[in-house]
């Protein structure tokens, strides 16, 4: 019998496509060959989509980090069923045959909120991770803690800021914002891995941090700060019936004197540190595990999920945001996560990938 082909994709039109290839090279340097075909698919910053080069760069190199190499065939995906046509210019078009799975290995908007996923609907292709809804909700933290409160879930205060409200509303968007007491956290709404959030302590900074945020995003949300420890769960679907499972919960701490998780802290080496399992009381471990899957379930994810939370000095757990395609570097929270709880890289690799073969393609 042939192997299921996989089409593992990366980059994309958006702020994190490096932070894609990060993720894309360790799932295609892990994935098992000897029981998949792989094909590694890049989305330009253009929006080109390419057959990966020979010599693709996946890593941060001397600081600069990478980008979809264009120098492969360019790729379309008919919609309506499940092939891949490479086109070499000026050539005939190459059938690249069925595809199985896609991997969407890709943060951020038009990629990670359900942009993504709508195409391979629509295109009847099984992927890996959630669907278009719980994608979209995902992705936009405003109406994530929505849902979130909705299902019972304790959340910090914030305020939204809308385009319009910024351009003919700024004093009173200001004036809501400080009622919220300084520091305040300013963050893109619909942005991930830490893009153009910013920390104010005073009204310039603030106004400075709606600005910066715009930048990513013109939905921005700004955030009561909470003192607390960041504690995070990693949530699996189940390849039966039974409920989705949550990871052993880890505090990931920010190293070399930053104050909260920006980009660098993130994916430059020795800015953070995960400890696993985290320092905490047994039933505060279980609560968190517990409202991790009750966020997974809440949006109705798919695949897996990271769910981030706080955990006060006085023993209350605060539920931050959740990832329907967390960080996905070997050495990124929710893998490291799940290997610290028994199910090493490799093997997450392999269960999301049989996940999304066991799932048909359509409503479900």
């Amino acid at each position: 019998m042939s192997k299921p082909r996989v089409a593992v994709v990366f980059g994309g039109r958006n702020s994190e496509h490096a932070v894609s290839l990060m993720g894309a090279g360790s799932v295609l340097d892990a994935i098992d060959r000897t029981k998949y075909e792989v094909i590694p698919i890049g989305i330009a910053q253009d929006g080109r989509w390419v057959l990966a080069a020979s010599d693709q760069r996946f890593a941060i190199e001397s600081g600069e980090l990478p980008v979809v190499d264009t120098s492969g065939a360019a790729l379309a995906l008919p919609s309506g069923d499940s092939s891949l046509v490479a086109y070499d210019p000026g050539s005939i078009p190459v059938e690249l045959g069925s595809v199985d799975v896609v991997f969407p290995v890709m943060h951020g908007p038009f990629a990670e909120d359900g942009t993504i996923q709508g195409l391979l609907e629509m295109a009847g292709v099984r992927y890996v991770g959630s669907g278009v809804l719980a994608s979209a909700v995902g992705m936009d933290k405003a109406h994530m803690k929505t849902v979130m409160a909705a299902a019972g879930l304790p959340t910090g205060r914030y305020v939204v800021v809308r385009d319009r409200d910024w351009r003919v509303g700024r004093e009173c968007v200001l004036k809501e914002a400080e009622e919220l007491g300084y520091p305040v956290f300013v963050k893109p709404a619909r942005a991930g891995s830490s893009q153009g959030i910013s920390k104010a302590s005073d009204r310039a900074e603030l106004e400075a941090a709606v600005e910066a945020a715009r930048q990513h995003d013109p939905k921005v949300i700004i955030e009561a700060a909470i003192v607390g420890r960041e504690i995070e769960c990693a949530v699996l679907q189940s390849l039966g019936d039974e409920p989705a499972t949550a990871s052993m919960p880890g505090e990931v701490r920010v190293e070399g004197g930053q104050d909260f998780f920006d980009f660098e802290a993130k994916y430059y080496p020795d800015q953070m540190s995960l400890t696993v399992p985290a320092d905490i009381p047994q039933e505060t471990a279980e609560e968190l595990r517990a409202m991790a899957v009750r966020a997974f379930e809440a949006l109705d994810c798919e695949g897996l999920a990271r769910v981030d939370f706080f955990y006060t000095p006085e023993g209350q757990v605060i539920f931050n945001e959740i990832n329907t395609m967390p960080g996905f570097t070997s050495l990124s929270v929710a893998p490291q996560l799940w290997a610290a709880s028994g199910l090493s890289y490799p093997a997450l690799v392999d269960r999301l990938v049989q996940l999304a073969l066991s799932r048909s393609p359509g409503l479900r």
